[in-house]
């Protein structure tokens, strides 16, 4: 089944402020970018993934995105949810019949499970909710047809999803997905983005080349 994948993205120069006692701006930004870069990467290598829309305001987002030949969508910078709203709206427009929203900060996704993902059996209306690894938030859903739930991210959004998943008619299944389950937020997620990092081959190659730097600096 055709799909195209949605990606929200803020400005680079305003996310992750929840590392700054880990991280100051510069390598903020820098670990930003490149997390962003190796999930489009995996994006455009997932066999089931017909297009990759991303939705932003921010020109180096924008740049980053066509270089991965992605489609580009400006953002109003409402929030991520009405960004993710707007990637849905040109897919329905497309005549996607299904969209897969994922983040920018999950570096570690395989194209392989996201294959697996979409080759689910899933009823004529469905939502797959993919949560977070404390089971409490959202990293990716997929949605069938393309606007068969409205998105509403943030803490608690798993619950939430099931919840408007079924005050919309839509048949709702929380699938967990390994290489979905780590976005990067926090101090403790970027300890366990290196430590996953450091006992794996492959994969995330910009956020494993990033970290690398900001220690070698460090040293």
């Amino acid at each position: 089944m055709p799909t195209i994948a949605i990606l929200p993205i803020k400005s680079f120069d305003e996310s992750k402020q929840r590392l700054v006692s880990a991280l100051s701006g510069g390598p903020r930004r820098a670990l930003a970018e490149a997390m962003f870069a190796d999930v489009l990467v995996a994006l455009r290598r997932a066999e089931s993934i017909d297009e990759v829309v991303v939705v932003s305001s921010s020109n180096t987002a924008q740049q980053i995105a066509a270089g991965h030949g992605a489609t580009v969508i400006e953002d109003q910078g409402t929030g991520h949810s009405d960004a993710a709203a707007i990637g849905i709206d040109y897919a329905v427009e497309a005549g996607a019949p299904r969209t897969l929203l994922v983040p920018g900060d999950c570096p570690l996704l395989d194209p392989a499970e996201i294959d697996e993902l979409t080759a689910r059996p899933a009823g004529p209306r469905s939502a797959f909710i993919v949560p977070d690894r404390h089971g409490t938030g959202t990293n990716a859903l997929l949605l069938t047809p393309a606007d068969s739930l409205t998105p509403s991210f943030g803490p608690g959004s798993c619950e939430r999803h099931a919840q408007l998943a079924r005050s919309q008619g839509t048949a709702a299944e929380v699938v967990a997905v390994r290489s979905l389950a780590l976005d990067v937020d926090t101090p403790e997620d970027l300890a366990a983005l290196r430590a996953t990092l450091d006992s794996t081959r492959g994969g995330a190659a910009h956020t494993r080349g990033m970290l690398t730097q900001m220690t070698r600096s460090q040293t």
